[in-house]
C-alpha cells in the first residue's frame, strides 16, 4: 500500500501542468548525459549552485564583514562559518524539494497553507527581496559612480534597466546567465584574494576566529553585527531560488534512482559554490581585520572603503589607486550577479505565492520595479547623499536574519514530511540540525529586538 501511495505521488509530480512549473521557460530545459563517469554528470549539474552562491555573497555581506573586522578583529569568523554551514544545509534542502516535488517552496506554501498564512508569508518574503536588493542596487550604483562617475541616482536607474538584460540571457539559455555569473564570481574571488595577501594577515589568529566565542552574545554591538552577517550569508529568497532552479535539469520523477542522483549532484555542487562564497565572506571579514583594525577609520560606506585602500595612512604601504579600482570593480560584479538571481528570485516568489499570470518581460518588469522603486525614492529624498543611502545596508541585513525563520520553518516542515517528500524525507540528523537552527535564529532575532527597544 506504501509503495502504491508513493508512486501514485510520483506520478502527480512528474505530470504537473507545464503553465504551473517553477521558472516554466527553463524547468526541465537542460540535459543530463547518462552514465557519463562522475565528473561528466558533475559539470551538467554545475550552475545553479553558483547563482545561490551569488546571494551569499553580495554587496550586503560587505559592509556587515569588513565592518565585523575592522570593530571586532577576527572573531566574527566563527559566525561566517557557522553561517555558511547551516546555507549549505537549507540550500540542500530547497533543492531536495523542488527535485522532488517538481515545486518550489512559494508554491509549496501556498498549496499548504491558510489563505491569510500565505499573504502574511508573502508579505514578508517579498519585503525581504526588497531589503536584498538595496544593498545590491546601491552597491552596483555606488561602484557606477566610482568606476565611472555616474550620478547615484543615475546608477540606480541604470541597475533598475538590467532586467532587460536578463531577458535577454533567458532568450539565449539557462546555461549562458550560469556561464556568466560564474564569471564574475570569479572576478570577486580574485580581487578579495589578491586584497588579503597584499594585507599579510595574522594566520593563527585566523584560525582562532572559527572558534566561537561567548562574547558574541554578550556584546549587544558584535551581536548586531553578527545577525547582520547571518542576514547577508543565509538568505532567505536564495531558498526559494534553490528550489526553483534545481528543476532546470531534466528529471524523470517516475524513477526514484534518477530523482536520487540529481539530489546527490545537484547537493554537490551547491555546497562546492557555497565553499567558495564561504571563502570570499571570509577573505571580506579578514580584511577588514588586517588593514582596518585599531585604525578608528570610518568604514561603514562603501565610498570609505574605496578611499581607505588608496589611503597609506590607514592601510600602510601597500595603499594604491589600483586596490580602489580593483575593489570597485569587484563591487559592481558583485551586484550585477545578484540583480540576476534576485530578478529571478522575485518571479519565483510572485508566481508561486499569488500565482500571478502576466506576460513574461511584465512579470519580471514588475518584480524588478517593486525592489528598486523604495530605493530610487530614499536617493530621490536625501538628494544622492551616498552616507544616508548607505544607512540602509545594515539595517536590511538584519532584517533578512528576521525574516529568515518565515522561510526556513515551512522548508524544513514540508522537506521533514513523508507524506510530501516520500523516501526522501529528512534523515533524523538533519531534522534536529535544521529545527535547532531555526531555533536559535528566532531566539537571537527576539532578543536582538529587545536589546534594539531597550536602547531607543
Amino acid at each position: 500500500m506504501k509503495a502504491a501511495e508513493e508512486a501514485k505521488q510520483n506520478k502527480t509530480f512528474a505530470t504537473t501542468d507545464q503553465n504551473s512549473k517553477s521558472l516554466s521557460e527553463v524547468n526541465g530545459s537542460i540535459k543530463v548525459p547518462d552514465n557519463k563517469g562522475f565528473s561528466r554528470t558533475l559539470l551538467a549539474y554545475t550552475g545553479p549552485g553558483v547563482l545561490i552562491a551569488v546571494g551569499y555573497m553580495d554587496p550586503g555581506n560587505w559592509i556587515t564583514s569588513i565592518a565585523g573586522g575592522a570593530q571586532f578583529k577576527y572573531t566574527l569568523l566563527s559566525v561566517v562559518l557557522i553561517s555558511s554551514l547551516i546555507a549549505m544545509l537549507l540550500q540542500a534542502m530547497a533543492a531536495k524539494l523542488g527535485i522532488v516535488t517538481g515545486k518550489d517552496l512559494a508554491q509549496m506554501i501556498r498549496e499548504n497553507t491558510s489563505k491569510t498564512t500565505g499573504i502574511v508569508l508573502w508579505v514578508i518574503t517579498e519585503l525581504a527581496i526588497m531589503a536584498t536588493d538595496i544593498a545590491e542596487i546601491i552597491g552596483s550604483a555606488i561602484a557606477l559612480e566610482l568606476l565611472f562617475k555616474i550620478p547615484l541616482i543615475v546608477g540606480i536607474i541604470i541597475t533598475a534597466a538590467d532586467v532587460l538584460i536578463l531577458l535577454l540571457l533567458m532568450k539565449l539559455g539557462f546555461r549562458k546567465i550560469e556561464a556568466i555569473v560564474a564569471t564574475l564570481v570569479i572576478v570577486i574571488v580574485l580581487v578579495f584574494a589578491y586584497e588579503v595577501f597584499l594585507a599579510r594577515p595574522e594566520f593563527n589568529q585566523i584560525l582562532a576566529g572559527y572558534v566561537p566565542s561567548s562574547s558574541i552574545l554578550t556584546n549587544k554591538s558584535m551581536l548586531y553585527l553578527s545577525l547582520g552577517i547571518v542576514g547577508a550569508t543565509v538568505m532567505p529568497h536564495d531558498l526559494f531560488l534553490g528550489s526553483s532552479i534545481s528543476q532546470t535539469r531534466e528529471i524523470d520523477r517516475n524513477d526514484e534512482a534518477n530523482i536520487a542522483k540529481s539530489i546527490k549532484f545537484t547537493t554537490i555542487d551547491s555546497n562546492i559554490q557555497l565553499t567558495i562564497a564561504f571563502i570570499v565572506n571570509s577573505l571580506l571579514l579578514i580584511l577588514g581585520a588586517a588593514l582596518f583594525y585599531g585604525t578608528n577609520s570610518p568604514l561603514g560606506k562603501f565610498v570609505d572603503l574605496f578611499n581607505a585602500l588608496q589611503n597609506p595612512q590607514i592601510v600602510g604601504a601597500i595603499a594604491s589607486p589600483i586596490l580602489s579600482m580593483l575593489f570597485a570593480v569587484a563591487l559592481l560584479s558583485s551586484g550585477q550577479s545578484s540583480t540576476i538571481t534576485g530578478t529571478l528570485s522575485g518571479q519565483i516568489i510572485m508566481e508561486g505565492f499569488i500565482n500571478l499570470k502576466m506576460p513574461m518581460w511584465l512579470q519580471r518588469l514588475v518584480t524588478r520595479l517593486l525592489s528598486v522603486t523604495p530605493v530610487l525614492i530614499f536617493a530621490i529624498y536625501y538628494h544622492g547623499d551616498e552616507a544616508k543611502i548607505e544607512n540602509l545596508l545594515t539595517f536590511s541585513q538584519v532584517f533578512l536574519s528576521i525574516a529568515l525563520p518565515f522561510a526556513v520553518i515551512p522548508l524544513v516542515k514540508y522537506t521533514s514530511d513523508k507524506k510530501i517528500m516520500g523516501r526522501f524525507a529528512n534523515h533524523t540528523w538533519s531534522k534536529v540540525l535544521a529545527w535547532a537552527s531555526a531555533i536559535i535564529l528566532v531566539v537571537l532575532n527576539l532578543y536582538l529586538i529587545v536589546q534594539t527597544i531597550g536602547l531607543i
